[in-house]
């Protein structure tokens, strides 16, 4: 019996690996070459397979499939939404993905997804607003300090320039743990006892709340012109985060509007609510912010492509380190018709 060829070998990045891999690049440093993978991806939008997640959902929360494809390279992602989880102790959010050649069908590698999709949603909230925000913003405002939080604010400040942020969530200690990790890094961290505190002198307002419910976040009387809103929360039917008439008088961008039509906080819209896709504004093909008191709002709901550019991004990133092991994963018989042989032959063996 012949070794395994090579194909039969998949690289697998453990969670420990992930660390390891982000740590040897630096934090803000993946999130800002990561930002630059979603935005090339977004460029090339119309050559990828657009699907709408497939989402099982139930009582506890959804779990979801998100494939897509460039035709040269097929991608998807695992991932999971439960709030409750975090009261008993566990991950709201965790997931996994994987790359295959379309040409063979073989996979190419396999990985953790909940740090990379903690990175790969900040990375893409800092793109858009790099071209939403107002320039010059210095400020954000994150309402919502769970899991989230800190990565948003290290990608605003890594791919924005922002400076101070102004935290707020309705658990206390959510909003203490926040603070005491980004007090470290260089950052003015302010703790706020309301979601109005929060917002004031903020040029970037995200919102990032897990609850799998209707929720109204952000009020009109609490938005004035000239901010952009990064509404990244509302993900799901039935969850939202956003008044109604903000989005009135908001310009609304996004990523995949079958999707978000669906998931975002446009669900509370008719069928025929305006919008701009995203990936319009970064070609040209469409305005993005053409005025300092324009209200911009990016309804973000995570779409498949930019996991697809995370784990291309981690696959090239993977280059010349140990940041991964290989699992045997492929079954590789000599004869690719006698799979039932290479079976026969282990027993024996």
């Amino acid at each position: 019996m012949l070794e395994p060829s090579p194909q039969a070998f998949v690289p697998f990045v453990s969670v420990e690996n992930m660390m390891r891999l982000v740590h040897q690049i630096g934090v803000e440093t993946a999130l800002k070459e990561l930002a630059d993978y979603i935005e090339a991806d977004f460029r090339r939008w119309e050559l990828f397979d657009k699907t709408p997640r497939l989402a099982s959902h139930s009582r506890d929360g959804v779990i979801e499939l998100m494939p897509t494809s460039d035709g040269e390279v097929y991608g998807f992602k695992y991932v999971n939404g439960h709030p409750k989880n975090t009261r008993e102790g566990l991950q709201t959010v965790t997931a996994l993905g994987l790359l295959a050649e379309v040409a063979t069908g073989y996979p190419v590698l396999f990985t953790e997804m909940t740090l990379l999709t903690a990175l790969r949603t900040a990375a893409t909230s800092a793109m858009v607003a790099r071209h939403l925000a107002p320039k010059g913003t210095r400020t954000m405002a994150l309402i919502g300090n769970g899991a989230q939080a800190e990565f948003q604010a290290m990608a605003m400040r890594a791919i924005c320039g922002i400076e101070a942020v102004r935290l707020y969530d309705i658990d206390p200690a959510a909003t203490r743990k926040a603070h005491r990790n980004l007090a470290p890094l260089g950052l003015e961290v302010t703790s706020c006892r309301t979601a109005e505190e929060a917002i004031e002198g903020a040029g970037i307002i995200t919102t990032c709340t897990a609850d799998k419910q209707y929720a109204t976040i952000l009020t009109d009387n609490m938005i004035g012109a000239g901010v952009h809103i990064n509404a990244i929360g509302g993900d799901c039917p039935g969850k939202t985060e956003i008044h109604p008439d903000i989005l009135c008088r908001a310009d609304v961008f996004v990523e995949y509007p079958p999707q978000t039509r669906i998931e975002g906080d446009i669900q509370q819209m008719p069928a025929d609510f305006p919008v701009v896709e995203m990936w319009e504004v970064i070609t040209g093909k469409a305005k993005g912010r053409v005025s300092d008191r324009q209200l911009t709002l990016f309804d973000g709901v995570g779409f498949a492509i930019e996991d697809f550019s995370a784990l291309r991004y981690v696959r090239d990133r993977l280059v010349g380190t140990d940041c991964a092991e290989l699992l045997d994963m492929i079954a590789d018989p000599d004869d690719p018709r006698d799979l039932f042989g290479m079976l026969q032959r282990a027993r024996a063996a």
